[in-house]
């Protein structure tokens, strides 16, 4: 997930288009503490602009003066950062730890006709991941292989610890169904956590842009909303009416789904009356049990927003553990 980075290789492409060059830092590899996931990225401008993050501190500091010096002779790197723990709040590393970023200057090792496609790609919501072997530098993209690691999200070496696999999933989203106060903090969080949250509610004066902003918003009966969307492996459905003829018929769509999520608010009284419904309208106990309800992590959750807060949290949460 590049979530609030997703640009990043987008501006690269306008940098070198422009004439002022650009350079691709990722983190490869990381051992013991390190700030940035494996997958993270920096991007490098030849006058010195940079946007994204591989780590913090003079790590970061080191990586642009090696992404400055790729740009001049053309050459992939491949870096190793190591400090101990003594050392490691002065390099930016919460402790002791080594990272390994490869540096790619754009329209040399790494071609421009590539990083374009990729950058498609990308915009389309597709799966992709770019493979390069951190030997030779060769790279392409890869649309059809790896999926256990597309679903999982996960980037890093193969198993022969050569080739490289930089995972670019489909956009994680969030739909919500029931425009209530706990969606007004919802949302907002979503957003911050790389989720792109849609609400659908047929109540329009629940459901509509003064309460919500410009994100989606559907007026659509839940059933028929989550019909067209279509919610897959990237998609959390979190039910929030505590009205069976909005949050049943949604569930019918969202249990014959792929979506890695599907909570429910209610007490648990309230599931076990919502839990014999869905047996009498022919679903089995296994795909039953995938609906979390009551829905949130127990935290003793009180406010809209610290519910919020709980649901978010349980499907992050899912989200890693299944990952």
């Amino acid at each position: 997930m590049k979530s609030q980075f997703d640009n990043l290789l987008k501006v690269a492409v306008q940098w070198h288009e422009k004439g002022l060059g650009a350079v691709i830092a990722t983190v490869v590899e990381t051992w013991g503490s390190a700030p940035r996931r494996v997958g993270s990225q920096l991007i490098v401008s030849g006058d010195g602009q940079m946007e994204g993050s591989v780590s913090g501190g003079c790590v970061e500091a080191a990586v642009v003066l090696e992404a400055l010096d790729a740009l001049k002779d053309g050459k992939t790197r491949l870096l190793e950062y190591g400090v101990s723990d003594d050392d490691a709040f002065a390099v930016g590393l919460a402790c002791g730890g080594k990272i390994r970023v490869l540096v790619e200057p754009v329209g040399k090792q790494m071609p421009q006709k590539l990083l374009q496609e990729l950058v498609d790609a990308i915009a389309k919501d597709q799966s992709v991941i770019y493979e390069i072997n951190t030997k030779t530098f060769q790279s392409r993209l890869v649309y059809d292989e790896y999926n256990d690691r597309i679903r999982q999200d996960r980037s890093g070496f193969k198993d022969d610890k050569v080739t490289f696999l930089n995972v670019y999933s489909p956009r994680l989203k969030i739909d919500i169904v029931g425009a209530v106060h706990i969606a007004q903090a919802l949302v907002p969080m979503a957003k911050i956590a790389g989720f792109s949250p849609r609400v659908i509610d047929p109540r329009e004066s629940f459901a509509n842009r003064e309460r919500f902003g410009s994100i989606e918003i559907s007026n659509d009966f839940p059933d028929v909303a989550l019909t067209k969307i279509e919610p897959n492996f990237r998609t959390a459905v979190v039910l929030l009416t505590h009205d069976p003829k909005l949050d049943d018929p949604a569930l019918y769509i969202a249990l014959r789904s792929e979506a890695f999520y599907i909570g429910a608010l209610g007490s648990r009284k309230t599931h076990m009356q919502r839990k014999s419904r869905l047996k009498n309208a022919g679903f089995s106990e296994k795909q039953i049990d995938r609906i979390y309800a009551p829905i949130g992590l127990n935290i003793g959750a009180a406010s809209p927003e610290e519910i919020a807060i709980s649901i978010l949290s349980e499907i992050i949460s899912t989200l890693r553990v299944i990952n």
